[in-house]
């Protein structure tokens, strides 16, 4: 395998460029689709890469459950430095899973005990609490498990016409799956530190991606707008990273509402090669596609080496 193991943990570095110019250079809904897209592949590549030198690193530790001959000098010898690799990547892996382990832990939790809160209310789509604290997010769910939650507080605070707006972006959050992507990306991230700048840039396309559909069930850019700002002023943030609000994170919102006085976004699919968008969209799908064909040939030539030094 050689250096070409490391390959996996390094190359989310080539996705920071899209990351950074994704959010205005792209639309709000190919920029969620192409970053959460990649965050998977690049996450999922690191965890094979850790899984492939903590096999090496726990063969060395006493009293571990693998075949000795996992052990042997050959097998080593196909990671550089394997004493000190193999034993760290045990220690990485361990963390990386208890970090994925508790997002999705919490995840669950939430929409545990959120559903629960609800069973008295009727079953629509909207569930009006009555709640002084403003907040409006998203149940996510199959079927009509799937609710729009907003308090009282918050719909106290907006106008008929600016109700209209969260409504249309609490809807657009829920018919986009947005939770979805979100959840890819924050375990991406949990799995390697380096993808983080992705999870942060899905987090605001996502809010970008309602707001655009929000204005566009509404006709009024600048309704939406006035109300994107009124609400993100006043709401708290959802109880977890994974379901989407109205407010989103505190920092975007001025780009945001920026965003929503400005012309709507071009709705391309993939933009031009020779921009610096195009290029940083290509050195990103070139960083996923040449992960995964490091970490499928390493995983293939480790599977070949163990095979050998496994005893009949």
């Amino acid at each position: 395998m050689g250096v070409f193991v490391f390959l996996p943990l390094v190359l989310p570095l080539t996705a920071w460029p899209v990351a950074r110019l994704a959010e205005n250079r792209l639309h709000p809904r190919v920029a969620t689709l192409l970053l959460s897209g990649v965050a998977g592949v690049l996450g999922l590549c690191s965890v094979l890469c850790l899984v492939l030198l903590a096999i090496v690193g726990t063969a060395q530790l006493p009293g571990n459950p693998l075949p000795d001959g996992w052990a042997d000098p050959e097998v080593r010898s196909a990671v550089p430095h394997d004493e000190v690799v193999g034993k760290t990547a045990v220690g990485a892996l361990a963390a990386a899973a208890t970090a994925c382990a508790a997002l999705l832990l919490r995840h669950y939790r939430v929409r545990r005990a959120t559903a629960r809160a609800l069973r008295g209310l009727p079953p629509t789509q909207v569930a009006v609490l009555d709640d002084e604290v403003p907040y409006a997010h998203t149940l996510p769910g199959g079927g009509r498990a799937a609710r729009i939650l907003v308090s009282t507080g918050m719909l106290a605070g907006l106008t008929s016409r600016e109700r209209r707006v969260l409504f249309a972006h609490e809807r657009a959050h829920l018919a986009g799956r947005h939770h979805r992507f979100l959840l890819l990306a924050g375990l991406a991230a949990r799995a390697n530190p380096f993808l983080r700048p992705l999870r942060t840039t899905v987090a605001y396309t996502v809010e970008r991606w309602a707001d655009e559909e929000a204005a566009r069930a509404v006709g009024d850019r600048r309704l939406t707008a006035r109300a994107v700002a009124k609400a993100a002023l006043v709401s708290h943030p959802a109880p977890t990273p994974t379901m989407a609000a109205v407010g989103g994170e505190p920092g975007p919102v001025p780009r945001r509402v920026a965003a929503l006085l400005g012309p709507a976004p071009i709705a391309r699919t993939w933009p031009p090669t020779f921009t610096t968008v195009g290029m940083a969209v290509w050195t990103a799908a070139a960083g996923a596609v040449l992960s995964a064909m490091s970490s499928a040939n390493s995983a293939v030539t480790m599977f070949l080496i163990l095979k050998t030094a496994t005893p009949l």
